[in-house]
């Protein structure tokens, strides 16, 4: 049975995931609690929150989500199923995040997905 993390990141974190072609099973991730809507969106808040906590000053906030069977170990980049990303630098910590295929993460890492 699989689950659903969400992995809060930078900019930065998602090019190191992406060049070593996994998260790191120490990395923080957040579960969501059920499969409903409203625990997927819980978890992903949480995440964004976190990945706020990351940031040195202006950035952006990365969820990394990916479909997992074992929310503790290290994900490979084929598990992700989608990044979640400010779309402006300097977002507040509050303002919804934007959804990105996984295929985006390159247009992502060079700033052309954001315009």
């Amino acid at each position: 049975m699989s689950q659903r993390v969400y992995v809060p990141t930078t900019l930065a974190g998602l090019a190191s995931y992406s060049s070593a072609g996994q998260v790191p099973a120490s990395e923080e991730r957040f579960v969501a609690p059920d499969e409903t809507e409203e625990g997927e969106y819980a978890a992903l808040v949480a995440a964004g929150a976190a990945a706020a906590e990351l940031l040195d000053g202006p950035g952006r906030r990365i969820v990394v989500v990916a479909e997992v069977t074992d929310p503790d170990a290290a994900v490979p980049m084929r598990d992700v199923v989608a990044v979640h990303a400010d779309p402006t630098e300097g977002a507040r910590p509050d303002d919804d995040l934007a959804w990105f295929a996984t295929q985006e993460i390159p247009q992502l890492l060079d700033g052309s997905a954001f315009g």
